[in-house]
C-alpha cells in the first residue's frame, strides 16, 4: 500500500471566537491541528436568549456586491437593444 496515501491525523482543538470556555470547546481528531468556529452554544442567540446580529462572513455585503453586478449587466444589455 502507498505510504503517502492516507492523511495524517492530529489531536485537534475546536475553538470558538467568542472566548468563552477559555477558547477550547472540545478536542477531536482531524487532518488539521486546530479548527476555529464562529459561534458556539455559549454565544449563540438561541441558547443565550439575547438578540444579536450574527453576520461575521459579511453576507449582506456579498449579496449587495453580486446584486450590483447583475443590475449593471442588465442595464448594459438593455442599452444594446
Amino acid at each position: 500500500m502507498k505510504k503517502s496515501f492516507h492523511p495524517k491525523y492530529y489531536k485537534c482543538d475546536v475553538i470558538c471566537n467568542c472566548g468563552e470556555n477559555k477558547g477550547v470547546l472540545f478536542t477531536t481528531r482531524s487532518t488539521v491541528p486546530e479548527i476555529k468556529v464562529e459561534i458556539c452554544s455559549q454565544c449563540h442567540p438561541f441558547f443565550t436568549g439575547t438578540q444579536k446580529i450574527v453576520d461575521t462572513a459579511g453576507r449582506v455585503e456579498k449579496f449587495n456586491k453580486r446584486y450590483a453586478k447583475s443590475k449593471k449587466a442588465t442595464e448594459e444589455a438593455s442599452k444594446k437593444e
